[in-house]
């Protein structure tokens, strides 16, 4: 599912126009995007929790000379599924 896609949906299910629905996904998408950025946690009960975590500096390979390269420290998001979410796609 696209972007596209999940605003049609939100506009049938939520009884919206494709307008209101997509200003409705961008506010969505801004605020948790906000929250991420001050490395607040996004927890949304039943669907999953969204945190920002840290990844240290590692060494690596690159695949196309095989010499070892270090990959530098760096902050990435990850999903962990709620247990409706995870019942759901069992």
């Amino acid at each position: 599912m696209n972007k596209t896609e999940l605003v049609n949906a939100v506009a049938e299910k939520a009884g919206l126009t494709k307008v209101d629905a997509k200003k409705a996904v961008d506010a969505a998408v801004a605020a948790v995007t906000e929250a991420l950025a001050k490395n607040d946690k996004v927890a949304l009960i039943g669907f999953g929790t969204l945190a920002v975590t840290e990844r240290k500096a590692r060494q690596g390979v690159n695949p196309a000379t095989g010499k070892k390269i270090t990959v530098a420290a760096r902050k990435v998001v990850k999903f962990k599924a709620g247990a409706e979410l995870a019942a759901a796609v069992k």
